[in-house]
């Protein structure tokens, strides 16, 4: 039997890449997971893991050549890598017959009376979590479906559960760990009285394990100890099999900074005063605040960012909800809110200025016929941008449903990858925190971004009279390399007129 090894999915609006490195040559046995090849993109390094275990029959794809999504990189037959892919020769068979009807890393592994709990697929260009709770411990009886524990990827949060019922007699990767999709989270034991593995816990750190195994290093560690000048023997890999990770080199890094610390550079951080210590909590940062951190920075690197201004009106919407908000909520099942006008209002304006709705691929400017409108939700983990899409051919009911139910769905943990996925234009609702004026900044590849904020009496001057309006400044944050200053204004103009007149949207003005 023959599988194919072809190139993942490579992240939104990336459509090819470039063979970095093959780490194996054909004729060479392979583990299911051995990393193969590394792949390079305009924005990210991608590592290719073997599909299954076998061995290398023929490499398609040569270093230096470009190849796109889903192409042919490499075969692997049946050989000598099939036995010893993973420690019980008897389980091979059975990896072969998921890799011919499912993606192995999602169906249980049974082996005798235990079945492996595999990390799940964790969605599209998501290539690894970190674990984050174990609500069982070893020894526990776990019954089928039950949580077991939970994984953080830089986007969503994963509950696993239980593939079976039975003992937990192994946790592989412990707390903190970063895994694989695919990769082994723990084992269960098809019974009550199974006795949880003593040395489990051990295993995943245990230097010793390298020792004599063909382990190859994930490339990003690699590329990173040879910055920092250190050895593989100096780093303790905490991946698959003692593989040293990226982490483990910062780790070790900082700790042979920190050790001989003979006044060498100044500490980046203010020293902690006498009687401090014990008053500070040090935390580490979440992969999803990471992503947002990153994410952020780079959108502030790339994009040539702009904010205009304005203020609109809120009088008309003010006084249009209060009339109809009873009698919408009793028809339709939801309450009549704010972002429903703003979202219909985004729309009109977007029509007339495309290039807001657009985006930069490469040299090319890619305009998109439907608003798929994201969200602005603030979580307790972070700030996530669920996606309303083809939000312009949704009525106003069907916009609040849809925001309520992503918003539901956000607070509680429970947003897939599609919910966040392929957004044109965004909308941020700072003024429910109480902001009165802020730059919102750009979720990239998108070039457009609203601010909304407080809605505060102000004095204003109507035909030539001083009144007092609900006004609230809106905010409009664009990449100036592709819109332009009177694109960007009239598209904030066109918005404040919607608002301020509702009509103009049912009669398209």
């Amino acid at each position: 039997m023959t599988i194919e090894v072809k190139v993942p999915t490579l992240g939104e609006s990336v459509t090819e890449a470039t063979v970095a490195t093959w780490f194996k040559k054909p004729g060479d046995s392979v583990a299911q997971d051995e990393m193969l090849c590394e792949l390079e993109t305009d924005k990210v390094t991608v590592e290719v893991p073997s599909p299954a275990a076998g061995t290398l029959s023929e490499i398609v794809a040569q270093e230096g050549e470009t190849v796109g999504v889903d192409a042919l990189l490499a075969t692997i037959g049946e050989g000598e890598g099939a036995g010893a892919a993973e420690a019980p020769t008897k389980d091979a068979p059975k990896a072969e017959q998921s890799a011919d009807n499912a993606p192995a890393q999602t169906k249980p592994d049974t082996s005798g009376d235990t079945t492996d709990v595999m990390v799940p697929a964790l969605g599209e260009s998501v290539s690894e979590a970190t674990v984050a709770t174990w609500f069982k411990k070893l020894g526990d009886t776990v019954a089928a479906d039950e949580m077991l524990c939970e994984l953080e990827t830089d986007k969503v949060s994963v509950e696993v559960p239980a593939p079976a019922a039975g003992t937990l007699t192994e946790i592989v990767a412990r707390e903190g760990e970063t895994v694989a999709a695919g990769g082994k989270l723990a084992v269960i034991a098809g019974g009550e009285g199974a006795a949880p593995r003593a040395e489990a816990p051990q295993e995943a750190s245990a230097p010793s394990d390298r020792s004599g195994a063909d382990v190859e290093d994930a490339p990003s560690a690699k590329k990173l100890m040879a910055e920092k000048g250190l050895t593989s023997d100096q780093v303790t890999g905490t991946g698959r099999d003692g593989r040293v990770m990226k982490e483990d080199v910062l780790k070790a890094a900082s700790a042979a900074t920190e050790a001989p610390a003979p006044q060498a550079k100044q500490a980046p951080r203010a020293p902690v005063a006498a009687g401090d210590e014990g008053r500070e909590e040090r935390v580490k940062m979440t992969r999803l605040r990471q992503t947002i951190a990153r994410r952020l920075k780079d959108a502030q690197n790339t994009a040539a960012m702009l904010t205009t201004y304005n203020e609109v009106d809120m009088k008309a919407i003010m006084d249009l909800r209060d009339e109809y908000k009873e009698l919408f909520q009793k028809k339709h099942g939801v309450k009549l809110g704010f972002m429903s006008f703003f979202t219909k209002a985004c729309v009109h304006a977007l029509r007339e200025v495309p290039e807001v709705n657009a985006e930069i691929d490469g040299t090319d400017v890619v305009y998109k016929n439907f608003v798929h409108m994201g969200i602005a939700t603030g979580t307790p983990q972070g700030l996530v941008v669920p996606v309303i899409h083809d939000a312009d051919a949704m009525s106003f009911a069907e916009i609040e449903k849809a925001i309520a139910d992503k918003g539901r769905a956000a607070r509680d943990g429970k947003l897939s990858m599609a919910d966040m996925q392929g957004g044109t234009f965004t909308i941020s609702n700072g003024g429910v925190y109480g902001s009165l004026m802020s730059s919102p900044i750009l979720n990239p590849p998108q070039s457009g971004i609203l601010g909304m904020h407080k809605i505060q009496d102000r004095p204003v001057v109507i035909g030539g009279k001083i009144k007092v309006r609900p006004m609230m400044y809106l905010a409009l944050s664009y990449d100036h390399r592709i819109v332009d200053g009177k694109g960007a204004v009239t598209f904030l103009v066109r918005v404040k007129e919607a608002l301020e007149d509702p009509r103009r949207l049912l009669m398209d003005l």
